[in-house]
């Protein structure tokens, strides 16, 4: 495999396999909320089940990582899909918010980080030197595709009644759309740099990432998880709950398209923008749209229903403009031999923030409104971009490089 390419048959059938699960990953994830309303539960409830099962990922990731160094991110990515698979059909035989429910999300949610730990993994090794946010970017642009159809597809398939039949037949069918994935990740070749050895130690994991800490750059990672709780877990019940989806056109899909289609094309456009006029710029830039983003939610309600495009558009740009070049940069100090460990730790991070964000901003909205919720992350974003600003500028980083 040459050293200088990057798009070759691997990179185009992983990319592909990304867009397909992205596809189903969204049509399940984003009406999920309304899975937990079919069974009487709040928004709150909504936020402690999303945010509970996301622990159980948090934990795992560490091994995840090392697995994908030990046994190569092809056949952990296969592992993902098939965790993935086993949570959809699980949903059958679900008819309360019992223990049973948080343990179908929970597989729901390790099987999305075995995923999207080992495609970041694969691509990273696919990558040339130089061109890793490009490639990140790239991948991340084919999972924007299965953003812009997928919570669409989830409402063709869900009528204004949300019956159980039309539930089972969402989790079904999107095991059914699955096997397309995979199918293309079996056409694929490892990785000729992954080295396929390596630890699988708790310890030899923390030791790695303490070696290899990448510096403030993860509470950006950490702001980018809690950021994206808002339209992946919040979305639809905020249609709901403040009357927008009695407006006329489904506002999730209005919003999913506007959000990832201006999204794709952004990465598309611009894919080698980070690497030449810098990452980090880029990504403080992306947190500046991700913050009036939020705030853009306040224009909302339902008499300006079709004012949610504004918020669709600003959030996905900064999500197309932060999570390649954040991710980029966290992996910057993590070698070939231990990147299944960088891609570990960088979910971890990612982790955090959704699990803060699902759990504690669900409880926010049920006691003090989606408007307190929105402001909330606004800021918190804005801190973490200007923390992370003043400490990467260059005479910090001399200062600290001395002192260590």
């Amino acid at each position: 495999m040459s050293t200088e390419r990057l798009y070759d048959r691997n990179f185009s059938y992983a990319c592909l396999s990304q867009v397909g699960f992205s596809l189903v990953n969204m049509a399940i994830l984003a009406h999920y909320p309304r899975w937990i309303a079919h069974h009487g539960g709040e928004v709150d409830a909504a936020g402690w089940i999303t945010g509970t099962a996301s622990i159980a990922g948090l934990l795992l990731r560490p091994w995840i990582g090392q697995w994908i160094d030990r046994f190569g991110a092809r056949m952990i990515w296969l592992t993902g899909y098939a965790i993935f698979a086993i949570g959809s059909l699980s949903n059958l035989w679900i008819h309360d918010l019992g223990p049973g429910i948080y343990l179908c999300r929970t597989l729901l949610v390790v099987g999305s980080a075995v995923i999207f730990s080992s495609s970041l993994t694969y691509v990273i090794h696919l990558a040339p030197s130089g061109r890793k946010a490009e490639a990140i970017g790239t991948l991340g642009a084919a999972a924007f595709l299965g953003i812009v159809f997928g919570p669409l597809l989830g409402e063709l398939i869900l009528s204004a009644e949300r019956t159980r039949a039309e539930f089972e037949t969402l989790f079904v069918g999107g095991v059914a759309v699955l096997l397309v994935p995979v199918s293309l990740l079996m056409l694929v070749r490892p990785a000729a740099s992954e080295p396929g050895k390596g630890s699988v130690r708790l310890l030899e994991f923390l030791k790695t990432s303490r070696h290899h800490w990448p510096g403030t750059v993860v509470l950006l990672q950490m702001t980018f998880g809690l950021c994206v709780t808002v339209p992946f877990i919040f979305l639809t019940k905020f249609v709901d709950d403040t009357g927008l989806a009695d407006t006329g056109f489904p506002k999730v899909s209005l919003f999913f398209m506007c959000y990832a289609g201006l999204g794709f094309t952004l990465r598309i456009v611009f894919r080698r923008t980070p690497d030449r006029l810098g990452r980090r710029k880029v990504l403080l830039l992306g947190a500046v749209f991700m913050s009036l983003g939020m705030l853009s939610f306040l224009l909302v309600d339902a008499e300006h229903a079709g004012l949610i495009i504004v918020p669709a558009l600003l959030c996905g740009t900064g999500h197309s403009l932060m999570y390649h070049t954040c991710t980029s940069l966290f992996l910057d100090t993590f070698p070939p031999n231990v990147r299944g460990a960088g891609s570990g730790l960088s979910m971890v991070a990612l982790d955090l923030g959704s699990i803060g964000g699902a759990q504690l901003l669900g409880e926010v909205a049920h006691r003090m409104g989606y408007d307190v919720l929105f402001v909330i992350v606004a800021g918190i974003t804005l801190t973490s971009a200007s923390v992370y600003a003043i400490s990467s500028v260059p005479v910090w980083r001399e200062r600290r490089r001395t002192s260590a």
